[in-house]
């Protein structure tokens, strides 16, 4: 399965940062998702999504964490009441360069947040070892906290997932893979990340439970979509198999930060 180049290139121009799951199931079982995804806020206002990869430690996108504020982690409980802990240390990728837009935006897009406290034993951290390459025609899961569409902004904070398809790689100031919704492909408007979502956890369903490949970083709208809204056509995801090893790197560097606890 491919999309034509000049049709990706066409989708970027009009690219934003994925700040809800569009078109996603809303996520209603305790033992589901809500046990490795996360959201964050910040005092400026701003919502991202985030993968638990340790009871203390979250992995996100990078353009989450760049404004001059204080941030908090998310978690929902079994009953899905927020959870609130305060970020107390983060590690940004060192090529990460903000302040473009997501078509030409330099560098990795990956951030990972060291939380004052850890999470209970109720939650389950995704392995980030455990990421394989996200090969054209794969299905995957994305799921996040972000809105219905645009205008929709009391949707937000709400677990939804859904299924898409890869579609490949591209490769403009940075290198991520291209998904969609399976029967659309981006043509009009489907399944997809929307704002809120941007860092949220790309995943691979196995008999095991969830395999983390990815982090999304931005979406689109779809091409021929009237509405110019940056829901329902792409999503752009990061992904994790090529950059474990800073990956595992930024986790040795926040081990230790903050109060001392026993990780397991």
């Amino acid at each position: 399965m491919r999309i034509l180049p000049f049709l990706i290139a066409a989708f970027m121009l009009f690219a934003a940062p994925a700040q809800a799951v569009l078109l996603g199931t809303t996520t209603r079982d305790p033992n589901g998702l809500r046990r490795s995804v996360v959201y964050i806020e910040n005092s400026a206002g701003e919502l991202c999504s985030g993968a638990v990869i340790a009871r203390d430690l979250v992995l996100t996108a990078a353009h989450c964490m760049m404004d001059v504020a204080s941030y908090r982690v998310v978690a929902v409980n079994r009953a899905f009441r927020p959870q609130r802990y305060a970020v107390v240390a983060m590690a940004v990728h060192p090529t990460f360069v903000h302040g473009t837009t997501p078509r030409t935006q330099p560098g990795v897009d990956l951030a990972i947040l060291k939380l004052g406290q850890p999470l209970s034993p109720d939650y389950a951290p995704l392995d980030p070892r455990l990421a394989v390459d996200i090969d054209t025609g794969n299905r995957v899961t994305i799921a996040g906290f972000g809105l219905l569409s645009e205008r929709q902004r009391r949707t937000a904070r709400i677990l939804r997932q859904t299924d898409l398809v890869s579609l490949g790689p591209v490769e403009v100031a940075n290198r991520v893979i291209i998904v969609a919704d399976r029967t659309r492909l981006a043509e009009t408007t489907g399944a997809g990340a929307c704002r809120g979502d941007s860092g949220g956890p790309v995943l691979a369903a196995t008999r095991g439970g969830y395999r983390l490949l990815g982090i999304v970083s931005w979406s689109s709208g779809a091409l021929r979509s009237r509405d110019t809204s940056a829901c329902g056509g792409l999503t752009a995801v990061t992904p994790i198999s090529e950059h474990l090893g800073w990956i595992m790197e930024g986790i040795r560097s926040l081990d230790g930060i903050g109060p001392a606890w026993t990780r397991r």
